[in-house]
């Protein structure tokens, strides 16, 4: 009786041992997601790569052999393309995006505070609304909001950029912000109004202070449209002291005829500051984006 135990226990290891085995041994999907990833990493970087080598060579080498890395390294490119104007181009950017972000967001978060917290008529509406803004192309309302910019007196001034920014950006925020806002705990909300809270003390100590991944994801998907956007840019603003980055390297390069390293080390200066912030954020970016995945 013992044998046949003894003979029963060693089939039955020898028929795991080849599922052990199995299982220690990296599986062919693996590889495969793998081998994915980093064809789209190279497919991704060295374009990128590609510009910043370019920008360091003067036009002859740039025609002559634009694969091959450097033969003399022209950092002297950037200080040329910084100095005749994208130094003006890049603090346009700057000021259109930073106001974009913060009035996108601050009033995003406002908007998703109404519509998780409170229960008004229309309530339903309001929020269909707010879908349907998510259909409307920039493109298609250009002309009435060229003649509406011009009506106002806005024409050539940072706010003929930074008002219809936010109002496209505002529908996607929202619903953004309010998909992370309804999974924070109402309990928390009325221990809050115990303690003497007033409903904004309620949304500016203990909704933002709980939100911080998904304002930071908002912020950045924000920033990137507002500092890359090139049709208002182009439309809106004829001043060239105005001009953003996307529309001011145009006449740069205009300018420059065929400069082409000196553009090239414009083009890289004006991507500089969002591949910057996506690679300092993206773990913020990661946790805003699945925070509000439990609710919509």
């Amino acid at each position: 009786m013992e044998r046949n135990l003894e003979t029963v226990s060693e089939q039955s290891t020898a028929h795991l041992l080849p599922l052990a085995k199995r299982k220690r041994s990296p599986k062919l999907g693996t590889y495969t997601l793998f081998l994915v990833l980093l064809l789209y990493f190279v497919a991704i970087a060295y374009p990128l790569f590609w510009m910043v080598m370019n920008s360091l060579k003067e036009s002859s080498e740039i025609f002559s052999d634009s694969w091959a890395l450097p033969t003399q390294w022209l950092f002297e490119n950037y200080v040329t393309a910084w100095e005749q104007g994208i130094s003006e181009y890049f603090l346009n950017s700057v000021i259109v995006t930073s106001l974009t972000c913060f009035l996108t967001v601050f009033l995003s978060a406002l908007g998703a505070y109404g519509l998780t917290r409170f229960q008004f008529r229309g309530k339903n509406l309001i929020l269909i609304l707010i879908l349907g803004g998510l259909m409307l192309s920039p493109q298609v309302s250009l002309i009435p909001l060229y003649k509406l910019i011009q009506s106002l007196g806005l024409f050539n001034t940072y706010w003929a950029l930074i008002i219809p920014y936010v109002a496209y950006r505002l529908p996607f925020t929202i619903l953004l912000i309010r998909a992370h806002f309804l999974t924070i705990p109402k309990e928390i909300e009325e221990a809050a109004y115990l303690d003497g809270c007033s409903s904004f003390g309620v949304f500016t100590r203990v909704f933002l202070p709980l939100s911080t991944p998904i304002l930071l994801t908002s912020t950045l998907l924000t920033a990137y449209f507002s500092w890359n956007e090139f049709l208002f840019s182009i439309i809106f603003i004829d001043d060239n002291k105005l001009k953003t980055i996307p529309s001011g390297l145009m006449a740069f390069r205009d300018m420059l005829q065929t400069d082409w390293g000196v553009l090239l080390a414009g083009l890289t200066i004006s991507a500089l500051p969002i591949i910057l912030l996506f690679l300092f954020m993206q773990k913020y970016f990661v946790r805003g984006l699945t925070s509000g995945g439990i609710k919509g």
